[in-house]
């Protein structure tokens, strides 16, 4: 399969609402040559970094919006728009082979359409965005919702926060410190001739100057390093994990952070993990035998603990709440297409009913580290306000001092936010409470 007609496939799900990038371009991957998957999935991630900038030049190109029935039609122009401004591809290369996948959609009306379209914006695009530059959504490429959430948030960085959105994420790894320390496995990379800086503030952080094939990194299929933006990383050494302790893991697929908590502490009592859907599940099984750990896995919705919990209090629990992941667009850019306004309160009652049905599971003493890769407030700081009124025996703790002398992020009323770097870690939440009574 073309690879144009791929993305475009894959991104008509998106658009039609019906799919993420994560579930619809796999099966198209599958039917594009090998050799052509690479520019298949650049095509699909750009054009969905790209999508509302595009999109506001589609309409300014067309003389009336597609129906329904054609958002293939619609995500056949937008990887068009993408590869003119966004690519290397030759412009008669990128239209031609752009206008020909339409038969392929049994449309061939539409070639005529995206001929002389993607012809014109290749005369004109310059010409026309400067006109539309004034609004802030095709200036920073997102929803209009998203956009004024940031700035509301964040009036001083919003536009930062922006641009790290639309950067290429790095590559991070996570050096497992039972097979060698970071300095160790810094010179491993460097007799392989692979450039590479330890991380800021993750002690088990690798920043590698170019991203690259994971099993080309020395020791990965024995289990030496894993693959985790640095923000992830620092929730093992927050919960400040001792031998013997036992240790929740609620929401945990993929299994990241699952899998660092045994790293760090070998000498765990156990950690159960939990997350709601059995398939989700396979990856965190599949990442914790590559790294040689167990841990006792449970398909459940968290809050119902009459379902899973034997009535054990755990010492510490990590609770890493579903949210709008619009921490990490930079890495599921197709966020900016699936994620909506409404979706928001939703989300922040779903993390309040997990605070409030894992803090019984917790012993007094104990404590819960509540995290996201969001960087609303509705979901972050204003959850944590709300449960901290509403349960007395909870008290948050000061996560900075933990962080470093000059600690990533900012100080919100409550917890510590950290904001999507371009070239660092990812936009991330925390909040520690300590249990001071049952």
């Amino acid at each position: 399969m073309n690879p144009r007609l791929a993305a475009a496939k894959a991104l008509a799900a998106v658009l039609s609402g019906k799919a993420s990038l994560n579930s619809s371009l796999p099966t198209q991957m599958d039917k594009v040559e090998v050799r052509d998957r690479g520019l298949t999935q650049d095509l699909a991630f750009g054009t969905a970094r790209w999508q509302p900038r595009l999109s506001a030049l589609a309409a300014k190109l067309l003389q009336k919006p597609f129906k329904a029935a054609d958002a293939d039609v619609e995500a056949l122009l937008l990887v068009g728009l993408y590869q003119l401004l966004y690519s290397r591809i030759p412009a008669h290369a990128a239209i031609g082979e752009t206008v020909g996948c339409a038969d392929k959609l049994k449309k061939p009306w539409a070639k005529a359409l995206l001929n002389a379209v993607l012809r014109r914006a290749q005369r004109e695009s310059e010409a026309l965005l400067a006109e539309l530059e004034h609004d802030p959504v095709v200036r920073t490429s997102h929803p209009r919702w998203l956009q004024k959430a940031l700035k509301a948030a964040w009036p001083e960085q919003w536009e930062a926060i922006c641009a790290a959105n639309n950067a290429h994420p790095p590559m991070i790894l996570r050096v497992n410190r039972r097979h060698n320390s970071r300095d160790q496995y810094l010179e491993l990379l460097a007799k392989a001739d692979i450039e590479a800086v330890g991380c800021t503030f993750s002690q088990d952080g690798i920043l590698l100057t170019e991203p690259c094939d994971v099993r080309s990194l020395p020791g990965f299929a024995e289990g030496w390093i894993s693959v985790q933006d640095e923000a992830a990383q620092l929730a093992a050494d927050l919960l400040e994990l001792a031998p013997g302790q036992r240790v929740l893991d609620a929401c945990c697929a993929p299994g990241g952070k699952t899998c660092h908590l045994l790293e760090v502490q070998p000498a765990l009592a156990g950690v159960v993990a939990v997350d709601l859907e059995a398939k989700r599940l396979v990856r965190v099984r599949e990442n914790l035998e590559r790294l040689g750990l167990s841990a006792e896995l449970i398909a459940a919705d968290a809050r119902e603990t009459a379902q899973w919990w034997d009535g054990k209090p755990f010492q510490r629990i990590l609770l890493d709440a579903p949210c709008s992941a619009t921490g990490v667009i930079r890495r599921h850019p197709d966020i900016k297409l699936t994620r909506q306004a409404d979706d928001i309160p939703a989300l922040a009652t779903l993390q309040g009913e997990l605070l409030d049905a894992l803090w019984p599971t917790l012993q007094v003493g104990g404590i819960l580290l509540y995290a996201t890769c969001s960087t609303l407030p509705m979901e972050n700081t204003e959850v944590i306000e709300a449960f901290l009124a509403r349960t007395s025996g909870a008290r948050e703790l000061d996560i900075a001092g933990q962080l470093g002398q000059q600690p990533p992020g900012l100080k919100p009323p409550h917890g510590r936010q950290l904001l999507a770097q371009e070239g660092g870690h990812d936009g991330f939440y925390y909040a520690k409470l300590i249990k001071i009574a049952g």
